[in-house]
């Protein structure tokens, strides 16, 4: 089973970005299409965005579209999620997540594993 430590996250401003970094275990990570996915509170748990194997396909939530990047670093066995134009509905605990098979997909019970998570916190 892959370990995923994410970080990153904090308290930004509306109209401000964040980093986030999801340091993946394991000699597999290549193999592994990635995700972030996202929960508010008092809300289920969304898909924001996926990658492919080998970086070249991507998939975000409609509400992250044009703000939003997903990247890997398959050398450095890293996912990370680039957040531009934070709105104050980003604001939720972020999480890195793993689907073992398949295609990068929107369904957030498509992946397999997540990591512990990284609040992120916007404020208007």
């Amino acid at each position: 089973q892959v370990q995923l430590e994410e970080s990153g996250g904090g308290l930004e401003q509306a109209g401000g970005s964040l980093r986030l970094s999801c340091a993946a275990s394991g000699r597999t990570f290549s193999g592994y299409v990635m995700g972030w996915l996202r929960q508010a509170p008092g809300k289920e748990r969304e898909f924001v965005a996926a990658i492919s194997r080998n970086g070249g396909s991507t998939r975000y939530s409609d509400s992250v579209k044009g703000r939003f990047t997903i990247s890997r670093d398959n050398a450095q066995n890293t996912v990370f999620l680039t957040m531009n134009s934070l709105k104050p509905e980003d604001t939720g605990v972020y999480y890195c997540a793993v689907r073992t098979g398949g295609e990068a997909v929107t369904k957030t019970a498509s992946y397999d594993y997540w990591g512990q998570g990284t609040q992120v916190t916007v404020s208007s």
